[in-house]
């Protein structure tokens, strides 16, 4: 990388220290404080740090970060990478991100969907990585459909290479416009948010993982890579089971869009998928915490997309303690709650707490699941015999529960 400017160069250092006096103090791990405090002293930060760099920019609203973690354990068979792993996903976070490793020649940043325009503009990232969109944080975030339109907006005219999922249709239709797509039949098992065709409104036609508009031309792209099963086929035909040991349907989609985005950088599957074998949690997600002779896996889910891909994950024959917050970065609308169908918890022991536990309690019984109220996640955990149980928690539930055991990565 070229020196960065004198001002640039403080504003860095004084970012970095906010940073560690955080992580010293427990007020966090200094990822967002550290990077406000250098937009302050230099607001231009983020692009100059991104100067130099070549950077892939990751967004969805689910698997941001574990998709984000897997593209940088591949990547790092190239060189150093610098990357926000805990998920701080706006400019203030890939400041920090960026700051703490400047010399790294690499970058993979998580980026938050309304957040993404303005992060592709300032960095000129030469790769970004479109997932999937459904509805989460209704409160804060605008329609799912408005958010696409502003990703094609984005990307149109830009030189981007866009690593789009084509089974979703509204991020088919906000990748579109992109220069270079290179298209991924990832998958999407919540189809509840894309039944009408983004572009005139229409009807969308399924037939297996294939759709089309009724009514104009928009239709499923060619898939350069294809998600079959526990493998991935390349663009050339050839197959690679993925023997991740991160568990489930929606982390081989995650594994699959890592690889196409490896490639993009030049690095061949067979250099990228050991690395991807090598993640074990992410950020807390996936973890086994052990304590009074019961071992919890905790799970993270935020929206109803998010919480069919955790029961998917979730033993079914293990008690399960559900807990659900309704603060800022959760969104305060639990309205949500209504489209996820918990039915598929019946018959075994279900226990929830969080500070939204009525809500979800109103919920269950209507979906005629019994359970267990708890004040608190210390008590629904002691409630619980000696053994296995798995743990499904929104966002500041799930970090709550991190906190209470060491914050386990």
């Amino acid at each position: 990388m070229t020196q960065l400017p004198l001002r640039a160069q403080l504003a860095s250092v004084l970012g970095r220290t906010a940073a560690t006096l955080s992580r010293v103090t427990g007020r966090g791990d200094g990822s967002v404080i550290g990077g406000r405090v250098g937009l302050v002293l230099e607001p231009d930060l983020l692009k100059q740090l991104a100067r130099d760099r070549k950077l892939a920019l990751v967004s969805a609203t689910n698997g941001k970060t574990t998709t984000t973690r897997l593209i940088t354990s591949a990547l790092t068979e190239l060189g150093e990478v610098a990357t926000n792993a805990f998920g701080a996903n706006m400019p203030a976070g890939h400041v920090s991100a960026l700051s703490a490793n400047k010399a790294a020649p690499y970058g993979v940043l998580e980026v938050d969907e309304k957040y993404l325009p303005e992060v592709l503009d300032t960095t000129g990232a030469s790769v970004v990585c479109l997932m999937n969109l459904s509805r989460d944080q209704m409160d804060r975030a605008a329609e799912i459909w408005l958010l696409a339109q502003k990703w094609r907006r984005a990307l149109s005219g830009k030189p981007t290479h866009v690593i789009a999922n084509c089974d979703d249709p509204l991020v088919t239709w906000g990748a579109s416009t992109a220069a270079k797509v290179t298209w991924v039949a990832g998958g999407q098992r919540w189809k509840e948010d894309s039944w009408s065709c983004p572009e005139c409104g229409g009807p969308l036609d399924r037939k297996g993982a294939d759709w089309a508009c009724r009514e104009c031309t928009f239709h499923r792209p060619e898939p350069h890579w294809v998600l079959d099963d526990d493998a991935v086929i390349d663009p050339r035909g050839d197959r690679w089971v993925l023997d991740l040991q991160l568990p489930g349907l929606a982390n081989r989609s995650n594994g699959a869009m890592a690889l196409a985005v490896a490639e993009a950088f030049g690095l061949h599957v067979q250099s990228a998928l050991p690395r991807l074998r090598e993640v074990t949690s992410v950020a807390g997600r996936y973890t086994t915490v052990q304590r009074d002779g019961r071992a919890a896996r905790l799970l993270l889910s935020k929206n109803p997309a998010g919480w069919l891909e955790a029961f998917d994950v979730s033993n079914p024959s293990l008690p399960i303690i559900l807990s659900v917050n309704a603060q800022g970065p959760d969104g305060r609308d639990t309205s949500w709650l209504w489209d996820v169908d918990y039915r598929i918890l019946r018959g075994r022991p279900v226990y929830i707490t969080g500070e939204r536990r009525l809500d979800l309690a109103l919920r269950l019984d209507v979906a005629d699941v019994p359970f267990q109220l708890c004040e608190s996640f210390t008590e629904a955990f002691n409630a619980i015999p000696p053994g296995r149980l798995d743990v499904i928690a929104n966002y500041t539930a799930f970090q709550q529960i991190r906190s209470e055991f060491g914050r386990a990565v």
